[in-house]
């Protein structure tokens, strides 16, 4: 067998790969698994952002490869998007390159500005992807700790205690996932003030940001952020677009061209019946954000009950597609603890430990099902705590 590249050898395949198929693997005709594990949204887009997708692709000239920046139309609905919700103003020709999905842009971005050896701030708990990008592009990665104590607020007062000369990136991530914590532009301000000072990129993924959140936010917004920052965003989450893969990068002119420089050695540019359909899903107005988020308040209503059911503590204010809660204290191994709610009842949900050290004693559950399906998630657990106690044998200390 030929060897694999060493650039590899400390990248795990991402936990939802492999857990996912074994939770498929527990799916029967009697019992389907009730996945509450990811963030992928079970509506629909808006209809007219479906109506334009299907024109666009009813027209024979409109399937070949495209150009790598998108087109202008698509620039100007990001500028103008921009604009109504964060107050950002950004030149829709310079200042924005859309991407297949932000998650490709945590590639190219890192790929465009961090050399071997760079330094990499990554917060934990937070997104894997940020961590196993930094190694594959031969970087090394450094947390910084973001707690319960605070919040799940970023410390401040430690960071600035280490040397951040080799810093060449921090990624920060508001609405925080998994938290849902919200950060004000004070706190913001902050973090480019330190970007500023130790001249390193700070990068904000902003894909949550119109989600269960009254005040949307861009880094860019804040004075002095156009020096030092990017932000990515996505249709994924807030417009119901996960599979379509569309986002974009926004920031300085010559931070664009230098991601574009990858970028255009990656793909041969987005099939444009998507981009025409971005265009109308970016025009969706707060009439059809306040339905969206209608429906996920009242998720989220669900999904705390089955918390309360696992006797787990959680904040009353979160952001985004989650709800993330602590175990309960006598609980010593949540992923152990996970896995037996797995298979006693075939409800999945995800456990705080991979998205760092300070994740662990915590779980996440995702508020992409319906409230049926979260009402018979808890009915489930409710009856396997019920047998379990009548055994003997409590599940909630099994792990003491």
């Amino acid at each position: 067998m030929i060897k694999s590249a060493n650039r590899i050898a400390n990248v795990e395949e991402y936990y939802f790969s492999k857990k996912l198929a074994e939770v498929r693997g527990l799916d029967t005709p009697e019992l389907r698994v009730i996945n509450l594990g990811i963030g992928s949204p079970d509506q629909a887009p808006s209809e007219n952002t479906i109506d334009a997708l299907i024109a666009s692709a009813k027209n024979p000239a409109n399937h070949g490869y495209q150009n790598y920046k998108g087109i202008p139309a698509l620039r100007q609905g990001i500028a103008d998007f921009s604009k109504r919700i964060y107050g950002t103003t950004l030149n829709a020709e310079t200042e924005i390159l859309p991407l297949m999905g932000s998650k490709e842009g945590i590639m190219h971005i890192m790929m465009a500005f961090v050399n071997e050896g760079d330094e990499v701030l990554i917060p934990d708990p937070g997104y894997p992807t940020y961590s196993s990008v930094a190694k594959l592009v031969g970087a090394k990665v450094r947390t910084y700790e973001m707690k319960e104590e605070i919040n799940w607020g970023v410390d401040m007062a430690a960071l600035r205690q280490q040397d951040l000369s080799k810093v060449k990136i921090m990624w920060v991530n508001f609405p925080h996932m998994p938290t849902g914590r919200v950060a004000s532009k004070e706190e913001l301000k902050e973090l480019v003030d330190l970007a500023r000072e130790h001249q390193f990129l700070i990068v904000n993924d902003n894909p949550y940001s119109l989600i269960l959140n009254e005040a949307p936010l861009s880094i860019l917004s804040v004075e002095g952020a156009g020096d030092v920052a990017l932000e990515l965003n996505s249709l994924s989450k807030s417009h119901n677009m996960a599979g379509w893969r569309i986002g974009w990068v926004a920031g300085h002119v010559q931070y664009i061209d230098a991601v574009l420089r990858v970028k255009s050695n990656m793909d041969s540019g987005m099939f444009l019946g998507l981009q025409h359909a971005a265009v109308e899903a970016l025009k969706n107005d707060s009439v059809w954000l306040g339905e969206l988020n209608k429906v996920y308040k009242e998720r989220s209503v669900a999904a705390r009950k089955i918390l309360d059911e696992l006797q787990a503590v959680y904040a009353a204010k979160q952001s985004g597609l989650f709800v993330w809660a602590k175990a309960p204290d006598h609980i010593t191994d949540v992923e152990k603890w996970i896995d037996d709610i797995l298979y006693g009842t075939n409800v999945f949900i995800t456990p705080g430990f991979i998205f760092g050290e300070n994740g662990k004693r915590f779980i996440r559950i995702s508020l992409c099902a319906t409230v049926e399906k979260l009402e018979e998630a808890r009915t489930r657990i409710q009856a396997w705590n019920k047998t379990n106690k009548a055994s003997h044998v409590s599940p909630l200390t099994t792990h003491i």
